[in-house]
């Protein structure tokens, strides 16, 4: 019953935005098939509420309280990477209200935010000026072809939702900044990713700058690189693997992580160990740090 929930649940809402791009735009539909639609549409609603109730009554009856249980019964019915994009843009639009604040997220009192954002604003800027002058000539075509109101009110609505998540993108990135504290180091991207190193795990730190990164966040053997701009800059090595979440929730077990900051001699500043003043050319051992710098992908073996 889960499953086909779930199915009908995915089939329902395309066919329900065309049914209405379908009729803001004008066109004529016979009443026969609004109905069927409209009726199908009650039905899978029905079937996600019977499937949640049957869910929540299981948790219930296995001691969970009713808030525990209806969560475990939406983690059931809604697929993990569905529930992560909607936590995409809910943190999106936080960040969007923290970047007019001139607030940051997760920098508690002592610790060190270290930003890296400002390889790829510039970029993002011009792309986003780039959506908003389609966005204009759209709606001004539109208007000289004769486009019914409503076509026009849909693709409007789409462009500016565009446009507000590409403005959401870059005040995550600005606003959650990668984190050195006294207990952890954590490496963000914007609502994206988030990993939280233990500082007792580290056993190296590296400055290797990298401009051939592929992909923002990705994993290869035991390797991870979360890059900005196809850029890392920063290698940390750990004394152990540590489990690793991607954006749409699959898990890795990585030892080596590959990362960018704006500033990487300040990165390494704050986590040096108290006392270590200056390079260790030293091998591979807890909390030391060495600085190196290529234009290709580094050697990390």
């Amino acid at each position: 019953m889960l499953r086909i929930a779930r199915a009908a649940l995915f089939a329902m809402v395309p066919v329900e935005l065309l049914l209405v791009v379908l009729l803001v735009s004008g066109v004529s539909l016979p009443r026969p098939l609004i109905v069927t639609a409209e009726a199908a549409v009650v039905a899978v609603l029905i079937l996600e509420a019977a499937t949640l109730y049957r869910l929540f009554g299981a948790e219930r009856r296995g001691g969970a309280t009713r808030r525990t249980a209806l969560r475990a019964a939406y983690g059931q019915l809604v697929p993990d990477q569905v529930r992560r994009i909607v936590g995409f843009d809910l943190k999106g639009m936080v960040s969007l209200a923290l970047w007019i604040a001139r607030r940051r997220h997760g920098v508690p009192s002592g610790a060190t935010a270290v930003s890296y954002s400002r390889a790829q604003t510039s970029t993002m800027v011009i792309f986003l000026s780039a959506m908003v002058v389609e966005l204009v000539g759209a709606e001004i075509l539109l208007r000289a072809f004769g486009a019914p109101v409503g076509l026009r009110t849909v693709i409007l609505v789409v462009d500016a939702y565009t446009v507000l998540i590409v403005l959401a993108v870059i005040a995550a990135c600005i606003t959650r900044p990668h984190v050195v504290s006294a207990d952890e180091v954590r490496i963000r991207y914007g609502a994206f990713f988030d990993l939280r190193v233990p500082r007792e795990q580290i056993a190296q730190v590296r400055h290797a700058h990298n401009l051939n990164e592929s992909g923002t966040v990705k994993v290869e053997d035991d390797r991870l690189a979360v890059a900005v701009a196809s850029q890392t800059n920063l290698i940390l090595e750990l004394t152990e693997p540590i489990s690793a979440v991607r954006p749409l929730g699959r898990r890795a077990e990585v030892r080596v992580i590959r990362f960018f900051a704006d500033d990487p001699k300040a990165a390494i500043h704050g986590l040096r160990p108290a006392g270590n003043t200056r390079p260790n050319p030293e091998g591979i051992t807890a909390g030391t740090w060495q600085q190196t710098a290529t234009g290709t992908a580094p050697s990390e073996g």
